[in-house]
């Protein structure tokens, strides 16, 4: 049995709109989201032995406050260039090239793409993935490469707004 978790990235910041949208930094509030959620995630029983993320700012920085609050080696973290403006079947893909090492993988990335993965893993439903929510599935394989659509089952889903 392998459990994933998928974060997506805290509230960005539109105030410089100089910048790329890959460049967008996280506004006040993502930081507060970022910082809540890490605690919130390494809180948890089953905390991720592997983190994969999107390199642009936004997911970097808030894979970098949860990592910390993980006691995961942020010198560790994947950063997957495809994550970023993935589709499900690109981060399908990715998934599948994980080490069978990994038993529980934190994946950091963006809608719409973490929104549809998680309803293509699981058959839920969920209209919006909400900034730094935090969604955690199992899926009965012993291997990441026979990850596939459908076989997951939701297990947490958390976000900033529900509290504690």
């Amino acid at each position: 049995m392998k459990t994933l978790t998928l974060l997506r990235h805290a509230k960005s910041s539109w105030k410089h709109p100089e910048l790329g949208d890959f460049d967008r930094p996280l506004n006040n509030r993502g930081r507060r989201d970022a910082s809540a959620m890490a605690e919130r995630l390494a809180r948890r029983e089953s905390r991720p032995d592997r983190c994969l993320s999107s390199p642009a700012v936004r997911a970097t920085a808030t894979v970098v406050s949860v990592a910390e609050a993980l006691g995961y080696p942020v010198n560790a973290v994947a950063w997957e260039p495809r994550i970023y403006e993935a589709t499900s079947t690109t981060l399908l893909g990715v998934l599948r090239e994980q080490p069978d090492s990994a038993e529980h993988i934190l994946l950091v990335g963006h809608n719409p793409g973490m929104t549809g993965f998680a309803n293509a893993l699981t058959g839920d439903s969920l209209d919006n993935l909400s900034t730094a929510a935090a969604y955690t599935l199992t899926l009965p394989i012993e291997h990441w490469r026979d990850a596939a659509f459908g076989l997951g089952t939701r297990i947490a889903y958390e976000y900033p707004k529900d509290g504690d």
